[in-house]
């Protein structure tokens, strides 16, 4: 190969991955995914209080497929099994009780923003609320006392 040739697909090489570096290696936006509630109880528009799957014939399914939700839409951030990485909160840490359930419902219908930036997405705008209570009930099988 030419030096001429050499020159110009190192340039190019260079200017390629200059252009999708800040998209590959940035948290950037994330779409969330659909999550298939099917055989759950539907709990309607307005949202539970506490996890109405918590103590419910539903909880086996809600983990089944909370598993599966967290794994597609909040892993990337809080990490795999749920074992934070120090970019987001450990959720583990999240008690299965009405404070944990206060704070996680919280969270996913206001997200977080600081300063402008967008640190969590308001997932109850794309995800419903059996889809998230589902990804909460899977998230307490993972607890972890501090």
């Amino acid at each position: 190969m030419s030096k001429l040739n050499t020159i110009t697909g190192l340039v190019a090489a260079a200017a390629l991955a200059s252009t999708f570096s800040g998209t590959v290696l940035a948290h950037g936006d994330v779409v969330p995914q659909a999550v298939d509630t099917e055989g759950l109880t539907p709990l309607g528009e307005e949202w539970a209080d506490t996890n109405p799957y918590r103590d419910s014939d539903d909880f086996d399914r809600a983990v089944e497929i909370g598993a599966s939700a967290y794994n597609q839409n909040c892993a990337r951030c809080h990490g795999l099994d749920a074992i934070s990485g120090g970019i987001a909160p450990d959720l583990r840490y999240l008690t299965a009780d009405y404070d944990g359930d206060e704070w996680y419902k919280y969270r996913v219908i206001n997200g977080a923003v600081r300063d402008g930036a967008v640190y969590m997405p308001k997932m109850a705008d794309t995800l419903s609320q059996e889809a998230l209570w589902a990804i909460r009930s899977w998230l307490e099988t993972k607890y972890v006392e501090e």
